[in-house]
């Protein structure tokens, strides 16, 4: 896996990439069209964000590379890989618990603010890690 040099792109498998953790300056792209809505992400090695329309969806300090982004009702899948560990913060649905899988090992149960935000830290260093994000 690698950094998506052009910040954003729809898979084959429909699924998005986006982010560039190695660039030491910011960079972004607005108004990419998929599946019928517009994204917006900013990235560098100190920040990445993903937007959906205007609405927040992903975060991560410092900056990653997200491959096979993928959204469905109940929750979230992505690789993620950085150069540093990172704290990663998801748009979800309000108040709702949902398991979190790292490496397809359960981290536990967490439920998300009035804001449907989630967050949760991921050891990177230079490596890539699978996340999984459920409705429980």
């Amino acid at each position: 896996m690698a950094a998506v040099k052009d910040l954003i792109i729809s898979e084959d498998n429909g699924n998005l990439s986006f982010g560039d953790h190695t660039l030491s300056s910011k960079a972004k792209k607005e108004d990419f069209p998929h599946g019928g809505d517009l994204y917006k992400v900013k990235t560098y090695n100190e920040i990445t964000r993903l937007e959906r329309n205007g609405i927040f969806v992903y975060e991560s300090v410092p900056g990653t590379s997200v491959n096979n982004f993928f959204e469905t009702g109940d929750g979230v899948s992505f690789d993620a890989e950085g150069n540093d560990d990172a704290q990663i913060t998801l748009g979800l649905a309000e108040e709702t618990e949902y398991e979190v899988f790292v490496n397809n090992e359960s981290v536990g149960k967490m439920k998300t603010n009035l804001g449907g935000k989630l967050s949760v830290s991921v050891e990177l260093s230079g490596g890539q890690v699978h996340v999984e994000v459920k409705k429980a």
